[in-house]
């Protein structure tokens, strides 16, 4: 296969994929918990106590998650004591975890898309300055939206690595 610039592009099952940007991602916030705490903090509950109740996580799973995001930098804790009781933390995503909107939106609109009741979708996210509805897309660098069918290519980056074998 070649490209427009006229160089080979190697066939993308000859890179290693454990280097994917992909598989690095999810193993940070691949599972259904990961994901919806993350979803859960961008909403705004972020009290340990809090989080338990609407998820319905046992609390030694959600800490041990919550410990792995702020491990990863995805999240940040914080002390806070009401008056008369101990001190306990809140969470609240980083400016990385915050980058993965994004991602949590998607997510949500497939589902929306695919997977809602009859009725509609449970939540409808929208811009909070003018009230419009949120979709994703994809653009490229030169502001093009790739729309509903993107054509991209990829090419190996920096870092790729070929498989050996």
């Amino acid at each position: 296969m070649s490209s427009s610039t006229g160089w080979a592009v190697p066939e993308y099952s000859a890179f290693d994929s454990e280097t994917c940007s992909i598989a690095r991602t999810l193993a940070l916030v691949g599972d259904r918990w990961t994901l919806l705490i993350l979803r859960d903090l961008a909403n705004g509950v972020g009290r340990f106590d809090d989080l338990t109740s609407h998820l319905g996580i046992a609390r030694n799973v959600l800490s041990k998650r919550l410990t792995a995001l702020i491990d990863a930098e995805l999240v940040v804790r914080s002390a806070y004591r009401t008056e008369g009781s101990r001190e306990r933390h809140e969470y609240r995503l980083s400016r990385a975890g915050r980058e993965l909107m994004p991602i949590l939106l998607a997510f949500m609109g497939w589902g929306d898309r695919h997977l809602a009741d009859p009725q509609g979708p449970p939540a409808v996210p929208v811009h909070a300055d003018c009230g419009a509805p949120v979709r994703v897309s994809v653009t490229c660098e030169a502001g093009h939206d790739l729309g509903d069918r993107p054509r991209l290519r990829v090419y190996p980056g920096p870092g790729s690595r070929r498989r050996e074998g």
